[in-house]
Order: structure tokens, then C-alpha cells, then sequence
């Protein structure tokens, strides 16, 4: 067993200069007697502790962790999905827990992959963005002094990688007599980074296929499930940990054409708003794979001694399209993949221990990807080593249907911008079914912005009960400022240089407004502008919703100024029509946003009436809601 966290350092080190010699030596083999392969291969000799036994060992169970890269909380039929055909998965779901309320740690894939490894929340381990929108190489997170003037908050740096230092379930597991294998997408870094400096004995790395998923006729997961059961053919008589983490189904989206034909027929576009026939192969796909997997268990005669853990990175991406079609739909959940809302971070989670969880059982405990760590350790009888902090909970008592299991509170640490989402700096916290989100400077004001949300009642999210609720402001607030404290979290500042945009809308013409509706009073029959600088920060293609009223025929536009085209120019502008009169008329204008967006003006054009206006509201192509204007703030210049 391990007495403390400094002799496990000590035994550590020793372990990897000396795995460090065999890698060498294993490599040098590797080249010398196989032939150029799209993958990269590291083998290791595993550590084993002193005190394990072989008939200890031959007592603890197989771990094999399947994470998928952005599959969304309801893209296999288990959960949901009229348009994706998953029998493998669903008979695997029939065999253990399925949790409807599983969270990863974060919206997004590296700081949710770090948090499962290492039981601990992104904002402890700094690092809680995606390297995609974090570029170079980050070893030490900070907090810089200003920012570009358009840009309220001060929000810091993430790291870019895993430390080397950071404990991981891999390095538990393997301090326990387990044999370690990581196969597929790692994107935690390099050197000491790497997933054979953070445990794994076995290490088949598939991130330099990522621009090129299809080699030689095969798709690089086919080849990790191929690799994945030669090793757990050869690693059949002790216990193993396998972390098979699959690059599908995120990007490049590609699939064989005959697989994309058969989706495209089952397709039913009334029953599911999941609509991307590619997707939906891409996800027939994974269940293939899974089912070898599960089919080379029972072929090894290994299935009641092997837990099996199914989950994923994030949730499901709703702002990537294909063939004119987005990937997917998380609804009736709120939003997708970066997103601060349940659709972000909302997923699968199944998890099969034979004999112990019961099997084909539906769990709606709230839980989180940093569970998995203690839950692992649990599973194979492991130890923590002594005053090694974590911040998850071992899911033992949720898997066996204890009663009044509850694992705390959940937090969403995301103290940045992503204009790929239109979300800024954020923390939310869920406690019970109660969820608060906090943005950091979400009012022109740089003054937080607070949405609450009953998840029991409303889990899309639709409304916000921050003016109605306001003790669980209290206890949910109090709850964020005591983790951002205790996890010494990287919070964003005020920026001294913002400057501050023009609150709500402003306009040339006298405008009244009453009962919600604004009335805009034209001059003579001149057009009228109408403009705002208090816009979502988003870079791409968003749509705009306005009920309009007006008693004479009318046309007008829609421009945009961005960072780097601060300008309003016609080169920018969406055109749309009232061709009802007296009526009420709902136009849609898509506004093809490329670069980030600082501004929206529009210009009614020439009449020879009033305008009535009931509100304005920005979306994404998704449908999701990012900024809603009801007007009761209208300046006249």
C-alpha cells in the first residue's frame, strides 16, 4: 500500500527513469521489426507495487473507459435518438447503470479529459480551455493587465497541457498491479505530458491522423479497436485498465457513403430534430466498434470480470454543420459543446460492473466525469495515497441503488470567451435541481449578469427565475464564491480600457415605449435607423427574430459591424420586407457573421407610418438563444 503521497513521488521517479530505458529499448524493436503504421506506439513495463500478490490480483476486475469524442447527451437510441441506430450500446446499457444526469467537467474536451484522469475540477488544474482557442504552449496560467477596448473583462490564460506532476488514475491503477493502456485522442500535451509519463504502459496515440481519420481503407478508431483487443488478448490473465478514447464522433466528419445512404432513409425529420444523416453513420459507426469490443470480451471469456465505463468529452456540437445540416440536437436541452447551458456539458454516461451494479437500471443522481477517478480507484480496491487531494466522489453507492446518495454540487468553471458559442466568462453551480449560472461582466456595466434555473421543472432552460428566486441566489452564490475560493480559481477582471457600448438601442426617431412594445415615430417619410452596440460576442452566422407592426408596405435592412470592420458598410447588410399591414409580421433576417461581431444596425426604410416593435431576439443557427432585447431602455439621439 502506499503510506503517503511523498514516498509514492519518491517510488514514482525511480518508475520512470527506468520505464524511460525500456521505452527506448522497446521502441528500437518497434522500428526495427514492424512496418510504417498511421498510429504511435509506446510500450512500457508496468509498474507493480510491492506488496500486490498474483492471487490478489487475479481477484480485481478489468476497467475498460470508453470516451467519446463529442457525442451528445441524446445521439445513441439508449438516450433518445430517433435518427442514430445503436443496438451495441443500447445491450450494453441493458447490462449496467444508465445515468440520465451526468455532466462532464467542463463543455469542452481537454479540461473535461484532464478532470476524469485526475479526479480534479478544471478551474483547480488551470486549465479550463480548449487548446483550439488557446494557442502556444501555456505551462503556468495567468491573469494579464488589460484587453482590447470591446471586451468588458480581463479573463486569464489556461494551461495548455496536463502537468507532469498530477496524479492519475492510470498512475493509482498501475502503483496497484494493473496493467495501462491509453489508445486514441489524448490533446493533453507533450513531453511530460504525455499519457506514458502519466501512467499508461501501453500508449497508441491517434491525434496525428486527426486531418486524416480514413488510412490504407481504414478508419483510424477501426484501427484502436483492433489494437485495443490485441492487447487485451495479451494482457488476458491479469487485471487491466484500457482508456479507449475515440477521435469519431468529432471532426473531420466522414463516413462511408453506402452508411450515410441507409441513415438518410431512416432519417424522419417529424419524429427528431436530429437531421445530419453523416453524423448518424458516424455514430453507427462507434457502435460497431463498441461491439467488437464487447464481443472480444466474451470471445476471452472476460465479460464478468470486466467493468466497462461509456461516456463522453462534452456535449454534443450544435455549431458545426454538414451538408447544410447541423451535427446534432441536444434538445430538449439548452444549447451544445461550449456552451454554459445543460446541452454543453450534459452526457451519456453507462457503466456495467457485473455483480454488483444492477444491471438495466436507470440512475438520476446528478454526477461528474471528476467522479470517475475515486470510482475506478474504488472498483479496483485501490488506494489514494494520503493527503492527495481530489474533488470527486467515488458513484459506488449510485451504482448499487443506495438510497439518499447525493455527490454535492456540480461546477462549470469557463472564465473565458468563445465567439464560436457566443459564450462568455462564466461559473455555474448545480445544487439539488437548482442551477445558477454567474457571467462575469455580462451587463454593459461590466456587473455580473444571473440566471437561475429549476432543472426539475424546466431542464431546456427556458426560464429564468433570477427575479423570483432570490434565496437561492443567496445559497448558490455563496456556494461558487467558496470554490472559486478554495479551488484558488483564475477569475476574469474588470477591464480598466473597455469601452462602454451604448446600452440597449438608440435611434434618430422620437420612440415611446408601453406595455413592452416600442413604438418608433417616423419624421416625414424618412427612413429610420435603429442600432445597438450591446451585442453577443459571437463569430459566426447568427439569426435575428423581430415582430414588427406596421400599416404601410415597407422594406429594410440589416448590418453589422465587426472588430476588424468596425464600420457599418452595405458589403455587410441582410435585407427583409413588411408586406403586412396593421399585422403583426415575425421576420427571421440571417446575418452571415465571419469575423466578431461589435455591432447591429438597422434601417427601416422610407414610409409613410409608425413602426411597432415587440422585441428583438439573436440566435443561433441552432435555434439556441444568445441575446434577447425587450425594450424598455430606447435612447433618442
Amino acid at each position: 500500500m502506499l503510506p503517503d503521497r511523498q514516498a509514492y513521488l519518491n517510488q514514482r521517479r525511480l518508475t520512470r527513469i527506468v520505464s524511460g530505458l525500456c521505452l527506448l529499448f522497446a521502441c528500437l524493436i518497434w522500428i526495427l521489426t514492424t512496418s510504417p503504421t498511421p498510429v504511435v506506439l509506446a510500450q512500457i513495463t508496468p509498474e507493480t507495487s510491492v506488496d500486490t500478490t498474483s492471487a490478489a490480483l487475479a481477484d480485481r476486475p478489468n476497467i475498460i473507459v470508453i470516451m467519446v469524442d463529442d457525442l451528445g447527451w441524446r445521439d445513441t437510441s439508449i438516450y433518445g435518438s430517433k435518427s442514430s441506430r445503436t443496438p451495441h450500446i443500447d445491450a450494453l446499457a441493458a447490462r449496467g447503470v444508465i445515468f440520465t444526469q451526468a455532466y462532464s467537467s467542463s463543455s469542452l474536451d481537454e479540461p473535461s479529459r484532464a478532470s476524469l484522469l485526475t479526479g480534479k475540477w478544471p478551474a483547480r488544474l488551470k486549465l479550463t480551455q480548449s487548446r483550439e482557442l488557446n494557442p502556444g504552449e501555456i505551462l503556468e496560467p495567468s491573469l494579464p493587465q488589460t484587453a482590447l477596448s470591446h471586451i468588458s473583462m480581463i479573463t486569464p490564460t489556461s494551461r495548455t497541457q496536463l502537468p507532469g506532476d498530477e496524479l492519475t488514475a492510470a498512475e493509482i491503477l498501475q502503483n496497484a498491479g494493473y496493467a495501462t493502456a491509453f489508445m486514441g485522442e489524448w490533446n493533453l500535451g507533450e513531453n511530460a505530458s504525455q499519457p506514458e509519463n502519466q501512467g499508461f504502459s501501453h500508449v497508441v496515440c491517434s491525434s496525428p491522423l486527426t486531418s486524416q481519420p480514413q488510412f490504407a481503407g481504414q478508419h483510424a478508431d477501426d484501427l484502436l479497436t483492433q489494437q485495443a483487443i490485441n492487447w487485451m488478448e495479451t494482457n488476458s490473465k491479469e487485471p487491466f485498465f484500457l482508456n479507449l478514447w475515440y477521435q469519431s464522433v468529432g471532426a473531420p466528419f466522414q463516413a462511408p457513403s453506402g452508411d450515410i445512404q441507409q441513415a438518410r432513409t431512416l432519417a424522419d425529420p417529424s419524429q427528431d430534430p436530429q437531421q445530419a444523416p453523416v453524423m448518424a453513420a458516424m455514430i453507427a459507426a462507434l457502435d460497431q466498434r463498441v461491439g467488437l469490443i464487447v464481443a472480444a470480451l466474451e470471445r476471452l471469456q472476460l465479460t464478468q470480470r470486466t467493468i466497462i465505463v461509456f461516456t463522453s468529452d462534452n456535449g454534443g456540437n450544435m455549431t458545426d454543420t454538414i451538408e447544410g445540416d447541423l451535427l446534432t440536437s441536444n434538445r430538449p436541452l439548452r444549447g451544445g459543446k461550449g456552451s454554459m447551458y445543460e446541452g454543453g456539458s450534459r452526457v451519456p454516461l453507462i457503466v456495467v460492473w457485473p455483480g454488483v451494479a444492477t444491471p438495466a437500471r436507470s440512475c438520476d443522481d446528478a454526477v461528474s466525469a471528476v467522479d470517475l477517478l475515486p470510482t475506478l480507484v474504488d472498483m479496483a480496491r485501490g488506494t489514494i495515497p494520503a493527503g492527495h487531494q481530489i474533488d470527486g466522489v467515488s458513484l459506488k453507492p449510485a451504482l448499487t441503488g443506495a438510497t439518499g446518495f447525493d455527490r454535492g454540487a456540480i461546477f462549470h468553471h469557463y472564465p473565458h470567451y468563445n465567439p464560436t458559442t457566443g459564450t462568455t466568462p462564466a461559473i455555474s453551480v448545480r445544487s439539488e435541481n437548482m442551477k445558477l449560472i454567474r457571467f462575469f461582466g455580462g451587463h454593459v456595466t461590466q456587473t455580473d449578469r444571473i440566471e437561475v434555473y429549476d432543472l426539475q421543472n424546466d431542464p431546456g432552460e427556458r426560464i429564468n427565475l433570477a427575479r423570483s428566486r432570490r434565496d437561492e441566489i443567496v445559497r448558490l452564490t455563496n456556494l461558487i464564491q467558496n470554490f472559486l475560493i478554495e479551488t484558488r480559481a483564475l477569475v476574469p477582471q474588470k477591464n480598466p480600457n473597455f469601452e462602454r457600448p451604448q446600452q440597449g438601442w438608440a435611434t434618430g426617431a422620437d420612440a415611446e415605449v408601453e406595455d413592452g412594445e416600442l413604438v418608433l415615430k417616423r419624421s416625414g417619410d424618412r427612413p429610420i435607423l435603429f442600432e445597438t452596440y450591446d451585442v453577443p460576442h459571437v463569430n459566426r452566422q447568427l439569426r435575428l427574430r423581430l415582430p414588427l407592426k406596421t400599416s404601410s408596405r415597407m422594406e429594410g435592412r440589416v448590418m453589422w459591424s465587426t472588430a476588424s470592420e468596425p464600420s457599418f458598410t452595405q458589403n455587410r447588410q441582410a435585407k427583409f420586407a413588411a408586406t403586412q399591414t396593421g399585422e403583426w409580421e415575425t421576420h427571421e433576417i440571417t446575418l452571415p457573421v465571419q469575423d466578431l461581431l461589435t455591432g447591429i444596425r438597422i434601417e427601416f426604410g422610407r414610409g409613410n407610418s409608425d413602426l411597432s416593435l415587440g422585441w428583438i431576439r439573436a440566435e443561433l443557427i441552432d435555434g439556441n438563444l444568445v441575446k434577447e432585447w425587450q425594450f424598455g431602455e430606447v435612447e433618442s439621439e
